[in-house]
């Protein structure tokens, strides 16, 4: 690993002071589960690297007419709030399912997004639920919807000055179903080869109000399968209805071939995911 200057800010005033000083040499380092390796394996070489882990007030997990995620909360202290299953069982369990408890422990949301790897699991139901990245920076503060935050494979729309501060989660549609699924072919602990979210709602007759799809590992960034989502609409969660929306999620997929599967492969397995999650909530 290269040398590099660490400071550590006090608050978060001094902390964007910091980053406005060398916005282009200077790493942000939250949990730094994905950035030391980064630099471990000589891939960024920052001139100096900013630890926010004394900003004690971004590790706030709050129920808000929703969910005000802190950008330094943990993966385990997500899965373990009581606010955030209150809200959503799903996401509960879907931070629950990130990688290894040691890895839960340290890394953070804002860590999680901020890195932009397409095969990450919070993006996914983060996604589906519609959720709005908060960033700010010296000058300005700025929310930005989710599927906005996800430019390319490890890049996002912050600007180089801008620091992640917090995740929110609008309230559920009333009545609203939410599950996640990831296809592990190996170990639990490793990266899916496609992962799935879906929230329903029905109304009272059963027909089909509200619907999210998202997907992660099935393009160069976490994506919301849009036409499956539409086919829904106004139409009951039968067998018809689900074959044809898993399809139409297949269809939107970009996979990257790698050693979890082919293209073909990844798109196939977009299609039977989505189906099992939207049986689920169904």
């Amino acid at each position: 690993m290269r040398p590099f200057d660490y400071v550590e800010p006090e608050t978060l005033d001094e902390a964007l002071a910091l980053v406005a000083e060398d916005p282009e040499d200077s790493l942000v380092m939250a949990g730094g589960t994905s950035l030391v390796i980064l630099m471990k394996q000589d891939l960024i070489r920052p001139a100096r690297v900013i630890g926010l882990r004394k900003l004690s007030q971004l590790r706030a997990i709050d129920a808000a007419d929703g969910l005000r995620l802190g950008a330094l909360a943990t993966h385990g202290a997500l899965a373990r709030s009581a606010a955030v299953r209150a809200h959503a069982a799903a996401l509960a369990r879907t931070f629950a399912a990130v990688a290894t408890v040691r890895i839960r422990e340290q890394a953070t949301l804002g860590g999680n997004l901020a890195h932009a790897d397409p095969a990450q699991d919070p993006p996914v139901t983060l996604l589906a639920m519609d959720a709005t990245a908060v960033a700010m920076s010296k000058a300005r503060a700025r929310r930005i919807p989710l599927e906005a935050l996800f430019v390319d494979v490890f890049e996002t729309s912050l600007e180089p000055d801008e620091l992640l501060l917090r995740v929110e989660v609008p309230p559920l549609p009333a009545g609203a179903r939410g599950t996640f699924h990831k296809f592990l072919p190996t170990t639990r602990d490793d990266y899916a080869t496609v992962a799935v979210a879906a929230v329903v709602a029905a109304d009272a007759n059963g027909l089909c109000t509200h619907a999210r799809i998202a997907l992660g590992g099935a393009g160069p960034v976490p994506l919301r399968a849009r036409e499956a989502e539409r086919s829904l609409l106004g139409r009951r969660l039968d067998d018809g209805a689900i074959r044809e929306a898993s399809a139409l999620a297949a269809a939107a997929t970009d996979p990257i071939a790698d050693l979890r599967g082919s293209v073909a492969y990844k798109r196939a397995m977009a299609g039977v995911w989505t189906a099992r999650a939207l049986r689920e909530v169904a």
